[in-house]
């Protein structure tokens, strides 16, 4: 079965289970920061600030990792008790935190305003600062928030994963997993700073930082937190790599396409985001080989310039007259298709399968 079997324009993420889902996971976090909220009380009105700004940071999002965490356990381990369902959402909302985590420090180093239509942390932080006419530089504060910030948020995802509540013979492997999630997404956020400091990244080495900044980090490695908390072997481990890789893969290229077509107010953020930050992206890399030498040499110089609607617009036809944006297009379809198939291979559990096809639509087919 392809991916073009399941149905299109993500609507597991617009269904009532979806939405359910959604809903309980936010209640689940929610708890959880209230609880760290009483141990930050001490602190005054700082703290306050701090946890108002871990509210927003966990706020809105698709929460596709958290969904690939519990269908990744459920493929394994299909009925749950009432102590079962409440562990496995406090699990599911660590990679919440993680992500949460993720985005602040990301936002930070690519210097992005917005975030989720919103301003960044670090933008906010700093705007607080300067409403308030505080001492020193609102930059340096807004930053040195963000960084304060996403530490917290990945020690709290680490606590919530410990705590969830299942004993430690699933937890223990599902840290280990978690661990190598953390190291992977670290690393490869490194190489595409290096990259982009560089200026230039070939198809490989785009590839290979979308595969451990993003890939691994947004689906394989989720799926395999759930499945360990299962009791899963590392021959099913293996299994869900089969799934989890090529459409982690498919995703972050979604990803990249968004960043460049991508409607800012459907997105959040601004037109040609990726283009004004100067990301080395595959679909950059594919462009810049197959464009003429003068479309070519603009895009390459434009790349992390400020620019205004129309040059984006220029740059768009840039990638478009040069294939890019069709290669991309057939290689999300082809990874998600080899994604499906290899589910469809999996022998996990039936309704599992479903809604994991469901998911594969979700993260390939979206606008935001």
């Amino acid at each position: 079965m392809g991916i073009g079997d399941v149905p299109r324009t993500g609507d597991w993420a617009r269904s009532p289970d979806g939405a359910t889902f959604r809903t309980a996971l936010d209640a689940t976090l929610a708890t959880f920061l209230d609880g760290q909220a009483s141990l930050l009380a001490p602190l005054g009105p700082d703290a306050d600030r701090l946890l108002a700004e871990t509210r927003t940071a966990v706020a809105g999002g698709k929460k596709f990792r958290a969904a690939f965490c519990h269908w990744g356990f459920r493929a394994v381990q299909p009925r749950l008790s009432e102590a079962d369902d409440a562990w496995l959402m406090r699990a599911c909302g660590s990679l919440e935190l993680l992500h949460a985590s993720a985005l602040a420090h990301d936002d930070l180093m690519d210097a992005s305003d917005t975030r989720r239509g919103r301003p960044a942390t670090h933008r906010a932080l700093e705007g607080e600062h300067r409403a308030a006419g505080w001492r020193g530089d609102p930059e340096q504060y807004g930053a040195a928030a963000a960084i304060l910030l996403g530490d917290l948020l990945q020690g709290w995802a680490d606590e919530l994963l410990r705590r969830c509540g299942f004993g430690w013979d699933r937890v223990g492997p599902a840290l280990e997993v978690f661990d190598l999630c953390r190291t992977e997404v670290i690393a490869g956020q490194f190489l595409d700073v290096s990259v982009q400091a560089r200026g230039r990244a070939d198809v490989d080495a785009a590839m290979t930082v979308l595969r451990y900044k993003s890939a691994k980090y947004s689906i394989e490695r989720p799926l395999h937190v759930g499945a360990a908390l299962a009791g899963a072997s590392p021959d099913v481990l293996t299994t869900l790599t089969g799934f989890g890789l090529p459409l982690g893969e498919a995703f972050q290229l979604r990803d990249d396409l968004l960043g460049v077509y991508g409607d800012p107010t459907t997105t959040g953020k601004p037109a040609g985001d990726d283009l004004v930050e100067g990301k080395r992206t595959v679909l950059v890399a594919l462009a810049l080989d197959a464009a003429p030498p003068a479309d070519a040499d603009l895009l390459d110089r434009s790349l992390g310039t400020p620019l205004e609607a129309d040059e984006v617009e220029r740059l768009r036809e840039v990638i478009d007259a040069s294939g890019a944006h069709a290669r991309v297009e057939a290689m999300i379809a082809e990874l998600a298709s080899t994604a499906v198939a290899a589910l469809d291979r999996a022998g996990l559990d039936p309704h599992a399968t479903d809604v994991l096809r469901g998911l594969a639509a979700a993260v390939t087919q979206r606008v935001v």
